[in-house]
């Protein structure tokens, strides 16, 4: 119970890694708001998590849908102690391909979205006088480039740089920032990402997923269980001097 009498805000909850932080930390404790574009999966998982859960619809793209769902989680919460900034998308294409639609609707779901609603939170946090824990989803994506990803690549090192400002400037006011950054973890978003490169590797549905997980020096893929441990430890007393880091969580792949 390292979380017990805390509360959370988890935007992208509804499925995968999210639910499992949400989960994780229900077990720890905490009391947790489930925030999703997609409200009635999130509703859905809130109802099965159990009453500690509850939903709030949530489109990080959207400055007045940030500020409507953090106030709902501060109202049925009593206010918010934890942000998770989970909500991303994945994308791929050759430099040639890139668009500037799909540039765009990256940065803003990755990136704008991570730093408004870390904006909004850190304001709820600062003027309730609250000592909280702002959590940012990196990737070892954003440790270095990769041939067809880099539109995603560059989003996750930008919030790895992000992480580091937001951590300098808001430890002032009690508010430790940090970042998690996974390696390749699996779940229903690598259906996605496998199609992404048996398009452009002309690889067979499958392999691309079996390649990567092969080559993970622990000896398989990631769950979204294996992460849950850091987002407790970073959310924890046990973190009070952790400032503006960003931790692999990746079974060995990148060593920083």
């Amino acid at each position: 119970m390292r979380l017990d009498g805390k509360t959370a805000l988890i935007t992208g909850a509804a499925r995968g890694i999210g639910r499992a932080f949400a989960e994780r930390y229900v077990a720890e404790g905490a009391r947790v708001a489930i925030a999703d574009i997609d409200l009635p999966r999130a509703q859905e998982t809130a109802s099965q998590i159990g009453e500690q859960a509850i939903a709030v619809h949530m489109d990080v793209t959207d400055q007045a849908s940030i500020d409507a769902a953090v106030a709902q989680a501060i109202a049925e919460l009593g206010r918010i102690d934890i942000l998770i900034n989970n909500a991303a998308i994945f994308t791929a294409a050759p430099i040639t391909e890139i668009t500037r639609a799909d540039y765009a609707r990256t940065f803003d779901i990755n990136v704008a979205g991570t730093l408004f609603t870390l904006q909004a939170v850190a304001r709820h946090m600062i003027d309730a006088g609250i000592k909280g824990r702002i959590i940012n989803m990196a990737s070892q994506a954003g440790r270095r480039g990769e041939p067809l990803v880099a539109v995603y690549c560059a989003t996750k090192a930008a919030i790895i740089s992000l992480t580091q400002s937001a951590g300098l400037n808001l430890i002032q006011h009690g508010i430790n920032v940090n970042a998690i950054s996974p390696g390749v973890v699996d779940g229903e978003h690598w259906d996605g990402v496998d199609a992404f490169f048996a398009k452009y590797e002309n690889k067979a549905p499958g392999q691309k997923k079996r390649e990567v997980g092969a080559a993970v020096p622990y000896g398989r893929m990631g769950k979204a269980d294996d992460l849950t441990g850091m987002a407790v430890f970073l959310a924890s007393d046990d973190a009070d001097y952790v400032v503006a880091q960003c931790y692999n969580v990746d079974g060995g792949q990148w060593m920083s």
